[in-house]
């Protein structure tokens, strides 16, 4: 009798996918992660706009015998999860999508780490940057960000969004500022106005935040143990057999 061996199953980490060097360098280092943490899952990484191999092309070149799981690099549900990456998995048979990293207080908890890292404060007048959707699943997912963060600090933080949702970043900063132009005419200290940077790496949208008119501007969540453990446990919510003992 022919001893049969379960098919393999392979991450795929799909990302955005950006031109600046340092940000590609942040998702190959947390796929690296993830890949030192689980030796017996082969990870692979892919894009979805911008930098190449497209998640296409990465599908269409692994083995047809194995079973792929396309983990989202994502911060949220979106047109990416929603469509680029549900049409590719549509397209190649054994292939499943996990959720996306966000939201999930371990994010959240390392939002307020850069934040404080940066200088910032719970008594700034604070803006979270996001870099916004045209998905309205997406809308509910970014306030229960903005929840979890304030609870952890206790800020007041409200949400400003790179693209799709108002506020935009630089008109939550203004905002901020009229809140704080309130607090001088009440006799109050004025409070600076602060960016946390809910964005995974360095690129345009995060330059485009640091253009905004902060007076402390947060680096993006970059590389944490945190969040390789995410990207493993959505692999592990859609193939719970892969998960060590």
């Amino acid at each position: 009798m022919n001893e049969q061996h379960p098919r393999q199953t392979i991450l795929v980490g799909a990302s955005h996918g950006t031109d600046n060097t340092e940000g590609q360098a942040v998702i190959r280092e947390l796929l690296r992660r993830a890949q030192a943490m689980r030796p017996s899952v082969q990870v692979v990484e892919a894009f979805v706009d911008v930098q190449q191999p497209s998640l296409v092309e990465v599908l269409a070149g692994l083995p047809s015998d194995a079973d792929v799981v396309i983990v989202p690099v994502l911060l949220t549900v979106g047109f990416h999860t929603q469509v680029d990456i549900a049409e590719a998995a549509a397209a190649r048979p054994g292939t499943s999508v996990a959720a996306p990293l966000g939201p999930d207080p371990r994010l959240s908890q390392l939002l307020w780490d850069r934040f404080l890292e940066a200088g910032g404060s719970a008594d700034d007048g604070v803006v979270i940057a996001v870099a916004g959707s045209t998905a309205a699943a997406a809308v509910p997912r970014f306030h229960e960000l903005r929840e979890q963060f304030n609870a952890i600090g206790g800020a007041d933080a409200v949400l400003g969004y790179g693209a799709a949702l108002d506020p935009r970043v630089p008109a939550a900063v203004q905002l901020a500022r009229g809140a704080a132009g309130v607090r001088r005419r009440r006799g109050a200290q004025a409070r600076r106005v602060s960016i946390a940077s809910y964005l995974l790496t360095p690129g345009y949208f995060h330059d485009r935040v640091t253009e905004a008119g902060g007076d402390i501007v947060a680096a993006p969540l970059g590389v944490d143990d945190r969040i390789a453990h995410i990207i493993l446990e959505r692999f592990d919510a859609v193939v719970p057999a892969a998960a060590p003992v």
